[in-house]
């Protein structure tokens, strides 16, 4: 396998399985939502098996085209402060620094990126760079998009050193499904490896936030470029939704945790899939991705145990702690006003809701009492 996999927009150019008829329905859906792939993650697909899991992360449906949920479920346009820079919690600020990805996720939070005329992506970082530069209460960046390590190895280096320069700057995180999606990409670009290398210091950590969402993702291909990643001095997390049809049962979700504990990837959030529009084929409810969750948390051991069940809300980052039969206990992890970490939220029990907003409060109670 090859660094430079073939990569298309175009789903006639990658995917030989399908016949005219699908292949008509499929590119609808093109019009409305981009498609990217390569040959490498496609040839995971079981082609046999029309409920594979890795064919439902990266073909399209014909049900995103239903009438649901808007482009910026979590209105990340009020906390863009400048172009290509989010800064929602106070010491942690956005770079979207690339407007592609190595593939398009179908059930992505942000595919509005991925239309034409869309300017949220700066490929000019300066003015995001003086920015953190200005803020002296900004400890932590994460450097997204679009995909920061699909960039050529020689800008990567430009952002991470100019980062470095920054003294109030500790953390780079560096949020990318390339591991599942070309990790050739990384184990065959030692340059790259070196660069990162360079950055991630004893006393100011590289974090890689890779997005495996299934155990087949973790080929040897993946598990060879974890390792090396590894040997970087970086530190490794993963973050994922729960996808219905990928892993929205305990069992694949258990084995993904118990795998990615095993190979020092360590599980970090869960993510509530946000209701996004075109996303409607891939949601789960509030009540049932808790419970799968909860379940697979129970086949592992305590290192895989890590992750946290969160809805990146526009109003912060909510847990769910715990449902019984007749409430949802939620806790703002991160709020987007300060004063409100750690807020308790109870809300009454919807086995139908997906969102918070779509659920009736019972009582909120706020830290200091």
């Amino acid at each position: 396998m090859k660094l430079m996999v073939k990569y298309s927009n175009k789903i006639s150019e990658l995917i030989k399985k399908v016949n005219g008829d699908e292949l008509n329905k499929l590119n609808k859906v093109c019009e409305s939502y981009a498609f990217r792939a390569n040959e490498y993650y496609l040839s995971l697909i079981n082609w046999d098996d029309p409920q594979d899991p890795i064919k439902r992360i990266i073909i399209p449906c014909e049900e995103e085209l239903q009438e649901w949920g808007n482009l910026d479920a979590s209105n990340e346009a009020s906390n863009t402060v400048v172009s290509g820079v989010q800064h929602k919690y106070p010491r942690t600020v956005l770079l979207l620094c690339n407007e592609v990805c190595a593939g398009y996720c179908r059930y992505c939070f942000r595919k509005r990126l991925f239309m034409e005329e869309n300017e949220e992506v700066s490929i000019d970082v300066s003015e995001g760079i003086e920015y953190i530069a200005r803020n002296k209460q900004v400890t932590n960046v994460l450097l997204t998009g679009g995909d920061p390590l699909l960039m050529s190895t020689r800008r990567i280096e430009m952002i991470l050193s100019q980062l470095r320069e920054i003294p109030h700057l500790s953390i780079i995180r560096i949020g990318s499904k390339i591991p599942a999606f070309n990790p050739m990409r990384i184990t065959e670009d030692p340059e790259l490896l070196e660069v990162i290398n360079k950055y991630s210091t004893s006393e100011k950590r590289i974090y890689i936030m890779t997005h495996f969402d299934h155990v087949r993702e973790l080929t040897d291909e993946a598990v060879k470029c974890v390792n090396a990643l590894i040997k970087t001095d970086a530190i490794l997390y993963n973050q994922c939704p729960v996808i219905k049809g990928v892993n929205d049962n305990p069992v694949e979700l258990g084995e993904l945790f118990r795998k990615l504990s095993f190979i020092g990837c360590t599980p970090y959030y869960v993510f509530q899939g946000r209701p996004t529009k075109g996303n409607y084929p891939y949601r789960v409810s509030i009540t049932s991705a808790y419970d799968v969750f909860e379940k697979a948390k129970t086949m592992i051991s305590g290192l895989a145990r890590t992750a946290k069940f969160v809805m990146s809300h526009s109003t912060g980052k909510i847990e769910v702690i715990a449902i019984d039969k007749e409430y949802i206990y939620l806790k703002y992890h991160r709020a987007k006003n300060p004063e409100e970490d750690g807020k308790l939220v109870i809300c009454r029990r919807d086995d139908e809701a997906y969102w918070f907003d779509e659920l009736k409060i019972v009582k909120i109670t706020y830290p200091d009492g």
